[in-house]
C-alpha cells in the first residue's frame, strides 16, 4: 500500500470524526513520542508472553487513565485475559523431498521450506504420496472444489498460492468466479490449511511465489524461526493440527519437473474449473521434528469513554500492541523486532484519539478503545474478544482500526481497502470531499489486505468497519 494513503486515511478521519466532536488537536510530538517509547529497545520487541509484554500493556493502561478514561475490562480492570498457547520448533528437523525416479533430496528449514505443527511433541510422516490440489479451494457456491472425490488421509497436499483469477486474463474460461483481482478469503495461507485438513491431509505446502504471497521469500523464510501461537482451547477438546508450511518455488518445480509437470503449464491448468486435483506418481514427502508448547496468558487493554445520549451503544478503536519480540539474532546481532511502524505507530495514534475524545465535548456514544494482543500471531487477541465481547456486538455500530500508519506530511487521497463492503464507505466519502481530498480504491487488492488485520474478526461476525 502506499504509505502515503494510508497516512491519508488517519489524517482525514481524525480531522473529521475530532472536528465534529470538538476535541482536542491531535499533538504529533506525543505520537512521535509514544512511537519512541513503544518501539525501544526497553520494550523487547512487545512480544506476547515474553519480557516486553508486561511493560506494554502496563504502559497503555498507565496512559488511557492519564488521559481521563475509565477503565474498560473485566472487573473493573484495564485488561481483558487472553489465554495463548505458544509452539516452538526445536532445533533438530529432518525433512527429505523425493521426486520420481530421484534421489532423496534434503530440504532446510529456513531456505528451501517452512513447517510448523501445532501437535505438541514429535511429529514424524515417512514418504507421505503427494497430491497437487491446484488452489486448494473448496467454495461450491462458486461451483469450485478442489477437493472433490479425493482422499488425503495420510498424504500431502501441494497447493498454489492465491486464489484462481490472480493471474488469469478477463478471457478466461472462469475468470470472475474468485472476485477478479481482488483475493477471496480461500486464497489466503491459514484458509488453504484449514480446508486441506478438512479433507484429511497430514500436511500441507503452499508454493511460494513472491507476487502471489504478496510478500517477499526471505520474508516468509525469516518467519520460520518465529513461534505460533493459537487462543488455548477449551480443556477436553480435541487437539490435532496438519503440519503445514510454505515451499520454495524453484524446490517446488523441481519436484513436479521430476514427475514429468511442468508447473507453469500446471497452473494454467488449476485455474480451469473442471480442474481438481492430481497424484504426484513417485513423488513422497518426509519430516521429522518435535514442537514443544507452553501455556500464556497475555491482555487486551481496554479504555472506555462514556457517551452522553446512547451509552449502551458503541463505537470500537482498536489497535494491536504487539511486534515479533526477541528471536534469533540478524546479521548485526541484534535479536530485537521493535515493530516501530508494525504497530507502534497504530498503537499511538489510538492513544491519541482517546486523549483528543477525552479533552473534547463528550460523544452520543461510548467509545471502547482496545489495544489487543497477538495480531502477528493470526490476529488472535482481536479474535478472542470479538469471541467473548466485553461490550456487545449487536450494540457495537462500527469498529474503527488502525493498522499501521507511517508519519507523513499531509496527503491528497484515502486509500480505502476492502471496497464495497459497509454503508460507512459513503460517509468517508463525504468527509474526504469536505477536507479536499479523494478515496480511492486500494491498488492491489491481489494481496489480500482485507483480511489481514483485527478488524476481521469482527467483520466476519457483522459488524460495520472502517479500516
Amino acid at each position: 500500500m502506499n504509505p502515503k494513503q494510508i497516512s491519508g486515511f488517519l489524517s482525514l478521519f481524525l480531522a473529521t470524526s475530532l472536528a465534529v466532536a470538538q476535541t482536542a488537536p491531535i499533538s504529533k510530538e506525543r505520537l512521535r513520542e509514544d512511537v519512541r517509547i513503544l518501539s525501544g529497545d526497553e520494550f523487547q520487541g512487545r512480544g506476547p508472553g515474553q519480557a516486553g509484554d508486561a511493560k506494554t500493556v502496563a504502559y497503555l493502561a498507565k496512559s488511557f487513565a492519564a488521559a481521563g478514561l475509565r477503565a474498560g475490562g473485566t472487573d473493573g480492570s484495564w485488561f481483558q485475559d487472553v489465554p495463548l498457547r505458544v509452539f516452538e520448533r526445536q532445533p533438530t528437523v529432518n525433512i527429505t523431498l523425493t521426486a520420481r525416479g530421484a534421489a532423496a533430496r534434503r530440504l532446510v528449514v529456513g531456505k528451501d521450506i517452512t513447517l510448523s505443527s501445532h501437535n505438541t511433541g514429535h511429529n514424524q510422516l515417512i514418504d507421505v504420496p503427494i497430491v497437487f490440489v491446484g488452489y486448494g479451494i473448496k467454495a461450491p457456491d462458486r461451483g469450485w472444489d478442489n477437493y472433490a472425490g479425493v482422499d488425503l488421509h495420510g498424504k500431502l497436499a501441494l497447493v498454489l498460492a492465491n486464489d484462481p483469477d490472480f493471474e488469469a486474463t478477463p478471457d478466461s474460461p472462469a475468470y470472475g468466479k474468485f472476485d477478479g483481482k481482488a483475493m477471496v478469503y480461500g486464497g489466503r495461507f491459514g484458509a488453504k490449511v484449514a480446508a486441506a485438513q478438512a479433507a484429511g491431509a497430514a500436511a500441507v505446502l503452499v508454493i511460494h511465489e513472491d507476487a502471489a504471497a504478496s510478500y517477499p521469500w526471505r520474508q516468509v523464510a525469516n518467519g520460520d524461526r518465529i513461534a505460533s501461537m493459537e487462543i488455548t482451547p477449551d480443556p477436553g477438546a480435541a487437539s490435532s493440527s496438519t503440519i503445514s508450511g510454505w515451499l520454495q518455488w524453484q524446490v517446488a518445480s523441481e519436484l513436479l519437473s521430476g514427475s514429468g509437470i511442468d508447473l507453469r503449464q500446471l497452473k494454467i491448468e488449476a485455474r480451469k474449473p473442471e480442474f481438481h486435483w492430481q497424484n504426484l506418481e513417485g513423488a513422497s514427502f518426509s519430516a521429522e521434528f518435535t514442537m514443544s508448547s507452553h501455556d500464556i496468558v497475555s491482555h487486551n487493554v481496554v479504555a472506555r469513554l462514556p457517551g452522553r445520549k446512547r451509552p449502551e451503544e458503541f463505537v470500537l478503536y482498536g489497535a494491536h500492541w504487539d511486534a515479533n519480540g526477541t528471536g534469533a539474532p540478524d546479521e548485526t546481532g541484534d535479536d530485537i523486532r521493535n515493530g516501530a511502524v508494525d504497530n507502534a505507530t497504530g498503537t499511538a495514534e489510538l492513544l491519541e484519539v482517546a486523549r483528543a475524545f477525552s479533552r473534547g465535548k463528550r460523544p452520543d456514544r461510548t467509545l471502547i478503545f482496545v489495544a489487543y494482543t497477538a495480531e502477528e500471531k493470526g490476529l488472535l487477541g482481536s479474535e478472542y474478544y470479538a469471541g467473548h465481547p466485553l461490550y456487545p456486538l449487536e450494540h457495537t455500530a462500527a469498529v474503527i482500526n488502525l493498522d499501521p500508519h507511517v508519519m507523513l506530511g499531509k496527503a491528497r487521497d484515502i486509500e480505502l481497502v476492502g471496497g464495497g463492503r459497509t454503508d460507512l464507505e459513503a460517509a468517508l466519502g463525504r468527509a474526504a470531499a469536505a477536507e479536499g481530498m479523494r478515496v480511492e480504491i486500494e491498488p492491489h487488492p491481489e494481496a489480500g489486505w482485507y483480511f489481514r488485520s483485527d478488524h476481521y474478526s469482527f467483520a466476519k461476525r457483522g459488524v460495520r468497519l472502517l479500516a
